[in-house]
């Protein structure tokens, strides 16, 4: 007994690609091709070719973000135009371009984000709280019951 007929077509593949350059997910393509989200990880498996092209769109996309924040942590510059229209003495005006460089200092919670992803074990979020002694639920309850002036 077959199932069902696909709903895939080879041309899915470039829309997908396209689709996960735009950064799209998973679940964002299984509602744009009106299907379930289990049915794009089915044609993961069943077509290579549609895989590959949400792989390349995905690759591609995570890739120009990494360079974009990289930039951005360490700041950056470039050449800009800076365009004004200047009034001239006979009471008309004139267009004057004058080329520029543009400078953006670097960005801390940029850099933050980069050391936080690439060098984990330095940069987590997470905080270690050493005790010494022994502590048990009831102990703690009580001791903040007497900061509060909470009789018992």
């Amino acid at each position: 007994m077959a199932g069902a007929p696909t709903l895939y077509r080879e041309a899915y593949n470039e829309q997908a690609r396209k689709l996960c350059l735009l950064g799209y997910t998973d679940k964002e393509l299984a509602d744009f091709f009106g299907v379930c989200e289990d049915t794009i990880h089915e044609w993961k498996k069943v077509y290579p070719d549609f895989s590959e092209s949400i792989n390349k769109g995905k690759d591609v996309a995570d890739g120009e973000v990494a360079q974009a924040l990289y930039h951005r942590a360490l700041g950056y510059s470039h050449p800009e135009d800076d365009i004004r229209t200047v009034s001239n003495v006979g009471g008309g005006s004139e267009i004057v371009i004058t080329p520029t460089i543009k400078h953006y200092p670097p960005d801390t919670a940029a850099a933050f984000i980069w050391l936080k992803n690439r060098r984990s074990k330095k940069w987590k979020d997470k905080q270690i709280i050493e005790h010494e002694g022994n502590i048990t639920l009831s102990n703690a309850l009580d001791e903040a019951r007497k900061r509060a002036g909470i009789d018992t």
